[in-house]
């Protein structure tokens, strides 16, 4: 019979009952953040699915719908967040400052943060040579630096596509944490060629809204209650260990006025406990993070399972 290796190097097995437990700021143990996708896509090129027939070029429809997002969805969901007083991990593109420079000025107002999310959503990152990533990356960076005044610390590639060499290319251009990778409910060290990054919890399929309606065909009642019902677990769980709750939101499909109402219960229901956990942005969690003290976070260097858990964190000044 076969032998496979399943192992791999990037982070090791800690379960979580086996590691350091610490605490977010004011004693909370439950961190919340919203991540929401502001994207550009080349007219002509395959945005994805749009609900109909199998789409053809110029991919008309799918490109509409999701134009749709960035000229009503989001002033939308920008509405429903004040509301609620909740603030945003924004996942942009940086076309989006050419195609629709008003949706960049109204999160900067608000105060909310840019993490680095591609030129555009018309291309991957497992397409492009190591040089061509290099450079897009340092593309992206120079463009937030003119745009905001300062780079983005996070990142998550469109279409969370990596190449081999992403983690590596993350670290040399200066980003401190990514959001690709999604197999924790806790921040962790993940290794590199040099050096490691954080990698903080994405809601990569569960409570994306993306694959949530496209692929698993989820009705707009439902995703509410998947994060309503998300969140009550982990807030129960985070008696025992600190915990990530995170949802990924899309303009053009929660921005939808059916998805919206329903969103609205659901924010509503999260913000009815402000008071025991910590609403905040990918960011802040990184930043929190990396300043627990050493020993705390799961770490490249920590022992595989059935060994006494030996993680290091990284600190700021460490990145």
């Amino acid at each position: 019979m076969a032998k496979f290796d399943t192992k791999m190097n990037r982070y090791p097995f800690v379960p979580i009952t086996q590691r350091p437990t610490y605490e977010w700021p004011d004693g909370k143990r439950l961190a919340v953040y919203f991540a929401l996708n502001i994207e550009a896509f080349e007219f002509g090129r395959n945005p994805g699915p749009d609900f109909t027939t199998m789409p053809a070029a110029p991919f008309h429809r799918g490109y509409a719908y999701r134009d749709f997002g960035n000229r009503v969805g989001v002033w939308r969901l920008l509405d429903l967040f004040r509301e609620f007083d909740i603030p945003l991990s924004v996942l942009a593109n940086t076309a989006v400052y050419d195609a629709y420079p008003a949706l960049m000025a109204a999160f900067r107002q608000r105060g909310d943060e840019f993490v680095g999310h591609g030129r555009t959503n018309s291309e991957r990152q497992i397409d492009m040579s190591e040089e061509e990533e290099r450079e897009m990356l340092k593309e992206v960076r120079r463009r937030f630096e003119k745009e905001e005044g300062i780079a983005p610390q996070g990142w998550l590639g469109p279409f969370i596509s990596q190449s081999t060499k992403t983690p590596e290319l993350l670290v040399e251009q200066g980003f401190g944490y990514m959001l690709d990778w999604f197999y924790d409910e806790q921040p962790q060290l993940f290794r590199t060629d040099l050096g490691p990054i954080l990698s903080v919890p994405y809601p990569s399929m569960e409570l994306n809204d993306l694959p949530a309606v496209f692929n698993r065909r989820v009705s707009d009642a439902e995703f509410a209650d998947l994060l309503i019902d998300a969140f009550e677990q982990q807030l129960q769980d985070s008696e025992k260990y600190p915990l990530v709750f995170s949802a990924a939101l899309h303009t053009f499909v929660m921005g939808q006025p059916h998805r919206t109402r329903e969103l609205r219960r659901a924010l509503a229901h999260i913000a009815s406990h402000r008071d025991r956990v910590w609403i905040t942005t990918s960011g802040k969690i990184a930043e929190h993070a990396l300043a627990l003290p050493k020993g705390t976070l799961v770490s490249p260097d920590a022992a595989d399972a059935g060994d006494p858990p030996v993680p290091t964190a990284l600190r700021v000044s460490d990145v």
